[in-house]
């Protein structure tokens, strides 16, 4: 969606880019080489960029997220996530997958700035000068893993331009909303690839 502010124009447009987690199907249910499936999901060698292993998931019940970010009235930004197939584990939780819970890593810019357990944040004004910036939201596992369809992370990203151009009347441009996770999920069900895992936050998971 397009957004104007006096002396800058922000434009926040969301690409909800998927992968997931969640439960694969009956504890007994058996994976290619005939052992069970785990309906956490299954350990892969690929791991981000903190070292976090990808904790592969069945694409049909797969968890989602979306993110949107729009401009608020003190000059920050309010970033609000939409997640599917997926629940938010309060703080405390124990350092085990569950399927279809856990976290979501905040990156700007592929840099973490938050670990969220709910799906809400604000991002300060001063934290995104002038230029495009990418917002990702990447969902995690309690135990630090990073859930994963066909070997792609579950994320979404959003991007934030701001110019110090006065803004003047456009009567071509459209209000732009942003992508659900479901309007953002491929024929093949993968997830497509935004921000990067990087060090960041106050807080492990």
């Amino acid at each position: 969606m397009s957004w104007t502010r006096s002396l800058i124009t922000a434009l926040a447009v969301c690409v909800a880019l998927l992968a997931g987690s969640a439960g694969c199907g009956p504890s007994d249910a058996r994976g290619e080489d005939g052992k069970p499936s785990s309906p956490a999901g299954e350990l892969l060698d690929e791991r981000d960029e903190e070292g976090r292993p990808y904790r592969e998931v069945d694409a049909e019940a797969a968890p989602a997220v979306g993110v949107e970010v729009t401009p608020d009235t003190d000059g920050g930004w309010d970033v609000r996530l939409t997640v599917r197939n997926f629940r938010f584990s309060p703080d405390g939780t124990g350092g085990r997958a569950v399927a279809g819970r856990g976290l979501a890593h905040l990156e700007l810019n592929g840099r973490r700035v938050a670990l969220l357990r709910t799906p809400e944040y604000h991002l300060p004004g001063d934290s995104v000068p002038r230029g495009t910036h990418h917002v990702t939201a990447r969902l995690y596992a309690d135990d630090g893993s990073v859930w994963a369809v066909d070997g792609e992370p579950v994320e979404s990203t959003a991007d934030i331009t701001v110019s110090d151009r006065e803004p003047g009347p456009d009567p071509s441009a459209a209000p732009m909303g942003a992508a659900s996770p479901e309007q953002a999920r491929g024929t093949d069900g993968r997830g497509r690839g935004g921000g990067r895992g990087s060090p960041g936050g106050d807080e492990r998971a």
